[in-house]
């Protein structure tokens, strides 16, 4: 706006003769409402069309922060697995025991 006076600077509508001042008051706000509009949809626009090279390096950096999250806490699960004790039973394996069903 090199030159002019803006919407947020001034009002227009003051000087307006059919217009009481609150009149002129009301539509300054519905003008300078509709700027701010206008420029939340070119900046809405504007992050649209392209990626936020930014968000995409951090989310690359928590991407491998939760694979390795997700590795360790496998090799976790996993000793902790292999660190109980085999349980021998005749005849089955260890889960059989926990069946309940009636045998004939």
């Amino acid at each position: 706006m090199s030159g002019t006076i803006g919407i947020f600077d001034a009002n227009p509508y003051e000087s307006h003769a059919s217009l009481t001042v609150l009149e002129a008051n009301v539509l300054w706000e519905y003008a300078k409402l509709s700027q701010h509009v206008k420029d939340l949809t070119v900046t809405t626009r504007q992050l649209s069309e392209g990626p936020d090279e930014n968000l995409i390096a951090r989310l690359r950096v928590l991407e491998r922060k939760m694979g390795l999250v997700l590795t360790l806490f496998k090799a976790s699960v996993w000793g902790v697995i292999n660190e109980q004790p085999v349980q021998e039973i005749e005849g089955g394996y260890a889960y059989a025991t926990a069946d309940t069903t009636l045998r004939r």
